[in-house]
């Protein structure tokens, strides 16, 4: 059984679009110099990412996200290890809904 022509040739092009656009960063940042800025903004980038992908689901869990956030925050903070944080934040929400 073969997918309709439209909706394989869609998820072909988006399939194509995200190599591209995955390609095509890695290829402009090997063609410019290398500067301290770019260098730096480069090693924040993984936090940002995750700030934005787990603020959301923090904000949305009420007391008990922000309460997991904060725990992680301090944690992240004192051991400078965001997948020690990322357990710690977890544990605290699971502790903070088991009470409440």
């Amino acid at each position: 059984m073969w997918p309709e022509p439209r909706a394989l040739a869609a998820i072909l092009g988006m399939a194509l679009v995200t190599y591209a656009t995955r390609t095509g960063g890695v290829w402009l940042l090997g063609r410019a110099r290398p500067s301290r800025l770019r260098t730096a903004w480069l090693n924040q980038l993984p936090g940002a990412i995750l700030v934005a992908l787990v603020a959301p689901a923090v904000l949305a869990a009420g007391l008990a996200g922000f309460i997991a956030g904060a725990c992680a925050a301090l944690v992240a903070a004192r051991t400078r290890n965001i997948a020690l944080a990322l357990v710690a934040g977890i544990v605290a929400l699971q502790v903070v809904r088991r009470i409440g």
